[in-house]
């Protein structure tokens, strides 16, 4: 078929043309946010799940969804390398630009700006990473400390009530949360905490990797009532079906019962690996109907596609140790496994490899499901490395 017209869309983030079986999660995200506009309690969510099964184009939607109702709302990435403070001050000083506008909340929201140029002068001194300049004077008293904990609420609150004044809410898009360091993670709570008991309109709407659920249950042990956590895992079998049907039967395109099937074998319903062979099935298939002969043929194009990038990209992170942890985990399985039996897999007591499973958690390859035990935070990386390691 014609690779013109081709509608799948394998990508980082990229928004799928069928965004099926998620509807549950975008409304419980809409209605906390519409609870906190009028004044109601409600949890922040940060939706947890592996690589591949769409937290960042969830992430993208409810933004979407939330200007498209005229909501304050702001995304950043959490960078391994860079501060929360630095990412946040950037597209928080254009937030509170656009609210001063509103005559509603005009005094309130230059009185935020003020103490956000505190702010970024208070932190300057301690995160060196922060570039933002805000030509204000600051708003003397309020969050101009430079204690991170104190200054980040003391900003919120006032933040909270400018939007309130303009009848809106501020949420905060946070992608990659398991990369915000642990201090600063700390100080973000706390700050919503503080927020969410004066009833202010602000709230969180974060996604990471499995394990920051930990990092935020060892930031702030309140944190678990603050926060809903949906695990974002594999679409059920009819969402996976309609992810794939959908956009072809659109374009007078569809699949044999059984080309279907094998697709949901291969891909356990991920939606990025659906999108990867309903890519390569268009490539390949020569009528209006994808065929499992099809599959077979467009299976080495999907998988040389994700060798080379998706999966490629993560493991050119690691040191070669590194990688000797990961294929011994692969040679075990998909896992999870204990750390005891990956160890005893490369023939080393568990005290020698403690500090390489440590630094692959926190590169993201690994998480830990439970205590004890290892998992890969890449779907499908066993069959990856079995194919491009050999065995030691």
């Amino acid at each position: 078929m014609d690779r013109r017209t081709n509608p799948y869309a394998p990508g980082a983030g990229t928004p799928p043309p069928e965004l099926a079986g998620r509807d549950t999660l975008i409304e419980d995200a809409e209605i906390a946010l519409d609870r906190l506009g009028n004044g109601l309690a409600a949890k922040s969510l940060l939706m947890v799940g592996l690589r591949g099964v769409g937290k960042t184009v969830l992430l993208n939607r409810i933004l979407v969804d939330a200007e498209a109702r005229d909501l304050a709302a702001l995304l950043i990435e959490a960078p391994e390398d860079r501060s929360l403070p630095a990412a946040l001050a950037g597209p928080l000083n254009s937030i509170l630009l656009q609210l001063s506008r509103s005559a509603a909340a005009r005094e309130l929201a230059r009185k935020a700006r003020r103490s956000l140029a505190g702010f970024v002068r208070a932190m300057k001194v301690s995160y060196e990473d922060i570039t933002v300049s805000i030509d204000l004077d600051g708003e003397e008293g309020i969050a101009d400390s430079g204690d991170l904990d104190t200054d980040l609420t003391a900003l919120f609150q006032v933040v909270g009530e400018a939007a309130r004044a303009r009848r809106t809410v501020l949420v905060l898009f946070i992608d990659e949360m398991q990369y915000v360091d642990r201090q600063e993670l700390a100080a973000l709570i706390t700050a919503l905490h503080r927020v969410a008991q004066r009833r202010l309109p602000v709230a969180l709407i974060g996604s990471g990797l499995p394990q920051l659920v930990a990092h935020v249950g060892v930031a702030r042990s309140y944190a678990e009532r603050m926060f809903s956590f949906p695990e974002i895992g594999p679409l059920p079998r009819d969402a996976a079906k309609q992810a794939l049907q959908a956009p072809a039967n659109r374009l007078g395109v569809a699949y044999e019962a059984d080309a279907l099937e094998e697709i949901l074998r291969i891909t356990e319903g991920y939606p990025y690996f659906l999108q990867e062979w309903g890519s390569a099935c268009w490539s390949v298939a020569d009528g209006s109907t994808v065929t499992p002969g099809d599959v077979n043929k467009a299976s080495p194009v999907a998988i040389a596609e994700l060798d080379s990038t998706f999966f490629r990209v993560r493991f050119e992170r690691t040191t070669p140790f590194e990688r000797r942890y990961l294929r011994a985990m692969a040679e075990l399985g998909p896992g999870p496994h204990r750390s005891g039996e990956i160890a005893n897999a490369m023939g080393r007591p568990v005290q020698r490899v403690a500090p390489t499973r440590s630094n692959l958690i926190n590169k993201g390859m690994i998480y830990s499901p439970a205590h004890g035990d290892t998992a890969f935070t890449v779907p499908l990386f066993d069959q990856y490395l079995k194919r491009t390691m050999p065995a030691t």
